[in-house]
C-alpha cells in the first residue's frame, strides 16, 4: 500500500457504543497502514470523528465535540461519520465546520478521501452518504491490530431489523447485514499476529448475526475460539430474545469466553416493554438470566441498559424495575433518561415523564446499580484474578478481569499481556492488589 498519509498526524475521535470503538480501530488501523502517524492530542492535519445519535445527549455532545475539534486546529481537515453524520443536516455540519460527512456503510471510503483531500486541497465540501435502509453491502473497513486500545473490537453484523419504537438506530444504520465468517477469521488472525489476545466480538444486534446459510453466533465463537492464541473473546452487547440454548451451551464450552454478558433490558414493566417494542417480557428477562447462570456459573457478571421514564412510566412501572434488576442480580446497569428521536413512534406518545422525576429515577437506579456492582466486587476480595493489562508503568499496572471488573495493582506487567492479581479489597466496582507470578 502506498504511504499515501506518510508524515500525517491524524487523530481519530470516538463516542457511542463498542462498535463505534470498532470503526474507529479499523480506521486507525488503515491510516496506519499508509503511514500516518495517529495521534490523541497536539496538532493535526485530519480529525475523525465516529459519532453517535443514539439520544438527544449523544446529539449533543457530537456538536460538542464537533467545536472543540475545530477549535483545537482551525485549518485542520475535519471528518465527521456514523449515526449522527447518517442523519445531519447539511447545513448544520457546515456551520460547525465539518469538511467532510459520511454516513453509515460509506466509511471504508475515508482513509483514501483523507489521503486526497489532503494531498491535492478540499476544493469543497464533501458528503458521503446514501440509502443504509436499502444498502446491503458489508463496509469492508478492517483492521490488522489494535492501534486505540489493548483489546480487538471486532465488527462482524451492522445494522437491526428489529425497531423498537424509541430507537432512531433502524433509521441511521440500515437493516441487518453480517460479515462473512472467513472475512471475520482472517482478521482475527491478523490481530492475533500483531500481539493481541482478546478479541471483543461487536454489532448493532450482534445476536442477529447470520453471514450464510447455516451460520450463527454461536458456530463464529466456536471458530474464533479456534484461532491460536486468541485467549479471551468478549461480546459488545446482546439482546436478550437473541441468546438461546445453543448460544448458551457454545459459551459454557469455551474456556475463552469472559464470563460477562450485557443484555440489555430497558424495563421491567410488561406495559412499557410492549409499548417499547422490546420483543420480550420482564419475566422472560428473569428467566433468560436464570438459564445464563445455570450455564456460565454463579459468578458470571451481566450488566444492562435501563431507559427511564419512558412515556407512560408510571411509579408502580417504575419500581417493576428496580424490582427486577434487584432478583436478576443485574450489576453494571447504564441508566439513561428518555428523550424522544425525531422519526421514531415513541417521539408522539404522550404521558411524558416531568423532568424532576426523570432525574430522581435515573438517580435511584445509578445508586442501585452502585450497590450492586460493590457486592459483586466483594466477591473476589482475598482471591487471585487474571488481568489483561491495559496500562503500564514502573510501579502499577491496570486492566480488566474476563467478569469486566477494573483492576488496580502494584507491580509491574508489559501492556497487553496478562497477569495474576492478587485481590486485598473491592472499593465500589474497582477491585486492588499486587501482581504475583503465574
Amino acid at each position: 500500500m502506498e504511504p499515501l498519509l506518510a508524515g500525517r498526524r491524524i487523530r481519530i475521535v470516538t463516542l457511542g457504543c463498542r462498535t463505534n470503538l470498532s470503526e474507529a480501530e479499523a480506521l486507525a488501523s488503515e491510516m496506519e497502514a499508509r503511514c500516518a502517524r495517529i495521534v490523541e492530542d497536539g496538532p493535526w492535519h485530519a480529525a475523525v470523528l465516529v459519532s453517535c445519535s443514539v439520544t438527544g445527549e449523544a446529539d449533543r455532545k457530537c456538536r460538542q465535540a464537533i467545536r472543540r475539534l475545530r477549535r483545537e486546529q482551525p485549518e485542520g481537515l475535519l471528518v465527521v461519520c456514523g449515526c449522527w453524520a447518517q442523519a445531519a443536516d447539511e447545513e448544520e455540519a457546515r456551520a460547525l465546520g465539518v469538511d467532510i460527512l459520511v454516513g453509515n456503510r460509506r466509511k471504508s471510503d475515508i482513509p483514501e478521501l483523507v489521503a486526497r483531500c489532503l494531498s491535492e486541497g478540499l476544493a469543497e465540501r464533501v458528503i458521503l452518504r446514501g440509502d443504509v435502509r436499502n444498502d446491503s453491502r458489508w463496509d469492508g473497513l478492517r483492521s490488522s491490530g489494535p492501534v486505540l486500545h489493548t483489546r480487538a473490537f471486532v465488527k462482524v453484523q451492522d445494522g437491526c431489523d428489529h425497531f423498537c419504537s424509541y430507537c432512531i438506530i433502524p433509521y441511521v444504520r440500515g437493516r441487518s447485514v453480517s460479515r462473512p465468517t472467513d472475512d471475520v477469521l482472517d482478521e482475527i488472525r491478523s490481530i492475533v499476529a500483531a500481539g493481541c489476545r482478546e478479541v471483543v466480538l461487536s454489532g448493532i444486534h450482534l445476536g442477529d448475526y447470520r453471514p450464510e446459510k447455516g451460520g450463527t453466533l454461536a458456530a463464529l465463537v466456536a471458530r474464533v475460539a479456534g484461532v491460536p492464541g486468541v485467549e479471551r473473546i468478549r461480546f459488545g452487547s446482546l439482546e436478550p430474545f437473541s441468546v438461546d440454548g445453543t448460544l448458551l451451551r457454545v459459551l459454557s464450552e469455551t474456556p475463552a469466553f469472559c464470563r460477562h454478558l450485557h443484555l440489555p433490558l430497558q424495563s421491567g414493566d410488561d406495559g412499557i416493554l410492549a409499548r417499547m417494542r422490546r420483543g420480550h417480557t420482564a419475566g422472560d428477562f428473569i428467566d433468560l438470566v436464570a438459564r445464563i447462570r445455570r450455564s456460565l456459573g454463579e459468578d458470571v457478571h451481566i450488566s444492562t441498559d435501563v431507559l427511564v421514564g419512558f412515556p407512560g412510566e408510571t411509579p408502580e412501572a417504575f419500581e417493576n424495575t428496580l424490582r427486577v434488576l434487584e432478583r436478576a442480580g443485574i450489576g453494571r446497569t447504564h441508566a439513561f433518561p428518555f428523550s424522544p428521536r425525531k422519526g421514531t413512534p415513541a417521539a408522539s406518545y404522550p404521558d411524558r415523564v416531568p423532568d424532576e422525576i426523570l432525574s430522581e429515577r435515573v438517580r435511584r437506579v445509578r445508586d442501585a446499580s452502585d450497590a450492586r456492582l460493590a457486592a459483586y466486587g466483594r466477591r473476589f476480595a482475598g482471591g487471585t484474578v487474571r488481568i489483561l493489562v491495559e496500562r503500564s508503568s514502573d510501579t502499577s499496572v491496570e486492566g480488566l478481569i474476563p467478569e469486566y471488573l477494573r483492576v488496580e495493582a502494584t507491580g509491574s506487567a508489559e501492556q497487553g499481556t496478562i497477569a495474576n492479581v492478587l485481590v486485598a479489597e473491592a472499593q465500589g466496582e474497582l477491585l486492588k492488589g499486587r501482581v504475583i507470578a503465574s
